[in-house]
């Protein structure tokens, strides 16, 4: 039997904003819901996050979460399973009070998982874990240890994996303590990684500038043999440009409409061409456009920053390169943690 895996979906992300709510539906009538009736999905996992704001809801946002995935779920006869995540319990060290549970009751093919469990579906035992916090974590461990299940299916903090491009997390739980599964697979952090047996499947879509050039979409199960396949979402909302003297004449300007976009300057020998340039990237609708001088890492000249790197890479190694005294550890997850802010600023 084959079940759809989604997580991290950040229903009223961006403060309910309909331009990223557009975006996302595109992935929902073009990608998901047509794989789901294609393949006769009728069970679907969300490991976590399924709204953004763990406080609050935009009333707004909930319509458009009912309208576009809910109702269209249970119109489909699917069965939802529900893991808590960060996002989605209001304490931090307790799931006892939960958006699921206080916004969908309405829906009785929606189950909620708030505490570590074992459910069976089509004769495969999964253990589900939900955000662990203070009051579930020895509970939850206990399960761990006790399990017989080969499969978990949570939504975990683990050391050793990226929660953005880039960045490798230096705290959490040990993934050690996964050690007796065959597969676990997890929401919270945005960016696919693994190491073979952990598998950190990613969210459906572009968030914020971060997640740009970074595959997105969900995940198909099979029960049986426990293959996962990812179904990527081909729609983007972020789109850079390198420009370098970019003749404006013959540069294909469409495939910028309705993008937030980034012209990275890497030379411009020419005023008057770059503005006619960026005049008419503005002509094809663009949400925003950005322009980025080149950085000058003159200082250092022995430094070479490679096109293919990304930015929180770039930096690292800038830092780790350098013969600075200051414990670089520290420095690099500060820089991390400014540039995922920059990367988040409106």
């Amino acid at each position: 039997m084959k079940v759809a895996i989604i997580t991290d979906q950040h229903f009223g992300a961006r403060k309910g904003s309909k331009v990223f709510h557009d975006y996302f539906l595109k992935f929902y009538n073009e990608v998901f819901f047509p794989t789901l009736e294609k393949e006769g999905i009728t069970t679907v996992i969300d490991m976590g996050d399924t709204f953004d704001n763990r406080k609050s809801i935009d009333f707004w946002a909930l319509k458009w979460a009912q309208d576009n995935y809910y109702n269209r779920l249970k119109d489909l006869g699917c069965k939802v399973y529900t893991i808590i995540g960060n996002h989605t319990t209001y304490y931090k060290n307790t799931n006892d009070i939960t958006a699921i549970d206080l916004l969908l009751r309405e829906y009785e093919n929606v189950v909620t998982i708030a505490k570590a469990q074992e459910i069976t579906i089509d004769d495969r035992k999964i253990l589900f874990l939900p955000w662990i916090n203070q009051e579930n974590r020895d509970e939850t461990l206990q399960l761990i240890a006790k399990t017989n299940a080969h499969i978990a299916m949570g939504h975990l903090e683990l050391t050793g994996f990226s929660p953005y491009r880039g960045f490798v997390m230096d705290h959490g739980d040990d993934k050690t303590i996964f050690n007796k599964f065959t597969k676990v697979f997890s929401g919270h952090f945005h960016t696919r990684s693994s190491d073979g047996k952990i598998f950190y499947l990613g969210n459906p879509y572009e968030i914020y500038w971060n997640d740009v050039d970074d595959n997105r979409g969900f995940t198909i199960f099979d029960t049986e043999t426990l293959e996962h396949t990812h179904i990527d979402n081909p729609f983007s909302i972020y789109k850079k440009i390198q420009y370098s003297d970019t003749p404006h004449q013959i540069f294909k300007f469409d495939e910028f409409e309705n993008k937030f976009v980034k012209v990275i300057v890497k030379k411009k020998t020419d005023e008057n061409q770059f503005q006619k340039f960026i005049d008419k990237l503005n002509k094809v609708n663009t949400l925003e456009v950005k322009v980025v001088e080149n950085y000058d890492l003159s200082d250092n000249v022995e430094f070479e920053a490679s096109e293919n790197e990304d930015t929180v890479s770039i930096l690292n190694r800038y830092i780790e390169d350098s013969e600075s005294s200051l414990n670089k550890s520290v420095v690099k997850k500060l820089v991390s943690s400014i540039y995922k802010q920059a990367c988040e600023v409106d």
